[in-house]
């Protein structure tokens, strides 16, 4: 007597990413994590949330800076982080390292992100806040969504706060 098994299909991986940081050093962490993600065929949804949006925000996605003040891991004591010059010369270095090791701009990696088939999604809430229209983000992101929405979306995936 032969028994049949049913064997279910694997559930595709799922990554969902919450950008939360609009710096330029805390923007590159969530975009590499979802472009490797999509590189290993993994769905992804990203979440730009609080000052995460000025990631996606068109006016401000070419002008990030690195966070000078208060940012424990600049070995600089934070008194000095906030002099005048100090934030555009961290911004400056982590730039010609980015360039170095030719990576791509913030703009380009959304554009890789969207092009490979990778989410991204704005909050309503902070959208409400900052007093931002959707047509004031880059064209990359898909839409804007409730964070109960995103949570629906991210059923059954990883998620990773940035």
């Amino acid at each position: 007597m032969s028994t049949a098994v049913a064997i279910a299909a694997e559930p595709s991986p799922r990554l969902s990413i919450i950008v939360s940081k609009g710096s330029l050093d805390m923007a590159y962490p969530g975009l590499i994590l979802g472009n490797a993600a999509r590189m290993s065929g993994v769905d992804v949804d990203l979440f730009f949330t609080f000052w995460g949006l000025d990631v996606v925000t068109e006016k401000k996605v070419d002008h990030l800076h690195v966070s000078t003040v208060g940012n424990p891991a600049l070995p600089v004591p934070t008194m000095l982080g906030g002099l005048p010059g100090v934030e555009a010369l961290a911004t400056h270095q982590m730039k010609k390292g980015i360039e170095k090791l030719e990576l791509p701009t913030i703009r380009e990696l959304l554009q890789i992100l969207a092009d490979s088939g990778a989410k991204l999604w704005a909050c309503q809430m902070a959208m409400d806040m900052f007093k931002l229209k959707k047509d004031e983000l880059v064209p990359q992101v898909e839409g804007v969504l409730s964070a109960m929405d995103f949570i629906d979306r991210s059923k059954g995936a990883q998620i990773i706060f940035v």
